[in-house]
C-alpha cells in the first residue's frame, strides 16, 4: 500500500515538468490531439488509437535507412540506447560508437562492439513473430530502434524489468539477471536510466495504436509475462507500476522529439502521443488524486462457490497456442461457438489457458445450479486466432456446491 502511494506521488510530482517540456520543443500539428481534450483512461487510449492509426507502413529494409534520421546523433553517429553513455554533453561518452552503414550488421557476432542491427524493442515474438503485410507492429519506427547486436541478442525476448543481481552487464552498464520489481521474478533486461522513459513510451504507443489486436497476444508465453489479455489496461500490474514510474523518472529529452517529428513528417506521418503529452500516461494509466484513507471495515457474509476443470492438452501435428473455456447456466447449446478472428477476452464466462496447465477455476457460482462448459483449442498465426470448433468438442456439466 504504501509504495503504490509513493508512486502516486511520484508520478504527480513530475507532470509540471512534462508539461513544459513538450509545449517548449515538440512540434505538434494544430488540432492533432484536439478529439482527446478532456478524456481520460480506456476513452482517451482509444481515441488516441484512432488519431495515430493507419500510418505510412514501411518495409523492414527501409529501416537502416530510417534510422539514418531517426536515430542520428549530433556528430552523425549511429544513437544506440544499448550501449550509449550520456555524459551531459550532445554526443555523451559511450565506451564505442557505430558509424551508419559501415558498421550496419550483415551477420551477429558473438561480441559486444561487432555492429549495429534492428532492435524490437517490444518483442516480434510476443505478436507470434508475424513479418507479413498484415503485422504493421514488424516495421513500426516507434518501437524498432538501433541496438548493438550481441546486446539486443543477450536482452532476447525478455522483458525490461529492474535488475538489482545482475547476471550479466553490458560496457554501457545495461543488466541481465532476475527481476527485483514487485511482482514478477523472472530474467529481466534492465536499461540504462537515461533511456528507461523512452522505452516505456515506445511501450505505451504499442499498447494504444494495436489496442484493437494486443488482446490476442497474450497467448505468447514471452507476452504474457506483462500483457493481461485485455486492450486496457493491458499491461500486468507490476509492468505498468514500472513503465509509470520510469516514464516520471525520465522525462522526454530532445532526443525523442526529433525522433517524434521525423517519423511523423517524413517516414509514417503518424506520431507518439506519449511524446507530445507524456501526462497522456497518467491520464490513462495513473492513480488520481491525492492519497486516501483505508476503508474503515472488512467485507461481510464472504464466501465463493467454483468449479475446477481439468483436461489432457490435444495432441496431434497442430497442437494448440492456447484454450478458450466457455460457461452456460442454460445449457450446452446456449454456448456459442467462437468465430475465427475473433479473440474472446476473459470475463465470468470465458478463460483462456495456455498450453501445460491443463486446468480452469470458475468462481463466483449459485450452489446448487448446474454449470456446462465447452472448450476450444485454438492456434495463433501472425495475429489471426483460429478456433477447432469441428468434429466432438470436449464438454461437461457440474453442480456447482
Amino acid at each position: 500500500m504504501k509504495s503504490f502511494v509513493v508512486l502516486r506521488h511520484f508520478v504527480s510530482t513530475m507532470l509540471l515538468c512534462f508539461c513544459v517540456s513538450g509545449s517548449v520543443f515538440a512540434q505538434i500539428p494544430v488540432g492533432y490531439y484536439d478529439q482527446a481534450a478532456g478524456k481520460s483512461g480506456a476513452q482517451l487510449k482509444s481515441t488516441l488509437a484512432n488519431i495515430i492509426k493507419g500510418h505510412t507502413k514501411k518495409t523492414y529494409d527501409y529501416l537502416w535507412t530510417a534510422f539514418y534520421t531517426t536515430d542520428d546523433k549530433p556528430n552523425g553517429t549511429v544513437w544506440d540506447m544499448y550501449s550509449d553513455i550520456p555524459d551531459g554533453t550532445a554526443n555523451g561518452n559511450p565506451p564505442y560508437v557505430y558509424d551508419f552503414g559501415t558498421d550496419q550488421c550483415s551477420n551477429t557476432p558473438g561480441y559486444e562492439n561487432g555492429c549495429y542491427n534492428r532492435e524490437h524493442s517490444f518483442p516480434k515474438s510476443w505478436w507470434g513473430g508475424g513479418t507479413s503485410s498484415a503485422d504493421t507492429m514488424y516495421t513500426d519506427l516507434f518501437h524498432l530502434v538501433p541496438a548493438d547486436s550481441y546486446v539486443n541478442s543477450r536482452r532476447n525476448n525478455y522483458p525490461y524489468g529492474q535488475v538489482s543481481s545482475p547476471t550479466w552487464t553490458s560496457q554501457n552498464g545495461s543488466k541481465l539477471g532476475p527481476c527485483s520489481s514487485a511482482g514478477y521474478s523472472g530474467t529481466a533486461f534492465e536499461p540504462r536510466d537515461e533511456y528507461k522513459g523512452d522505452l516505456a513510451r515506445n511501450y505505451f504507443y504499442m499498447a494504444t495504436r494495436y489496442e484493437s489486436r494486443i488482446v490476442s497476444w497474450q497467448v505468447y508465453p514471452e507476452a504474457d509475462v506483462i500483457l493481461n489479455g485485455t486492450s486496457y489496461p493491458c499491461f500486468d500490474q507490476w509492468f505498468l507500476d514500472l513503465l509509470l514510474a520510469w516514464n516520471a523518472a525520465d522525462p522526454v529529452s530532445q532526443k525523442e522529439i526529433d525522433r517524434n517529428n521525423e517519423i511523423y513528417n517524413n517516414i509514417q506521418h503518424n506520431r507518439n502521443p506519449f511524446i507530445d503529452h507524456p501526462e497522456y500516461a497518467v491520464s490513462i494509466w495513473g492513480p488520481t488524486g491525492g492519497p486516501v484513507a483505508e476503508p474503515t471495515n472488512h467485507a461481510a457474509n464472504f464466501s465463493g462457490h467454483t468449479i475446477t476443470l481439468n483436461w489432457t492438452d490435444a495432441t496431434g501435428d497442430v497442437t494448440p497456442n492456447g484454450y478458450l473455456l466457455r460457461m452456460s447456466n442454460i445449457g450446452f447449446s446456449s454456448i456459442a461457438l467462437p468465430a475465427d478472428g475473433t479473440f474472446i477476452a476473459d470475463d465470468a464466462n470465458n478463460k483462456n489457458i495456455a498450453p501445460g496447465i491443463q486446468t480452469c477455476t470458475f468462481g463466483e457460482l449459485s450452489p446448487g445450479t448446474t454449470y456446462y462448459f465447452k472448450v476450444f483449442g485454438y492456434t495463433v498465426s501472425e495475429g489471426i486466432i483460429d478456433y477447432k470448433t469441428d468434429g466432438s468438442l470436449s464438454q461437461t456439466s457440474i453442480v456447482a456446491q
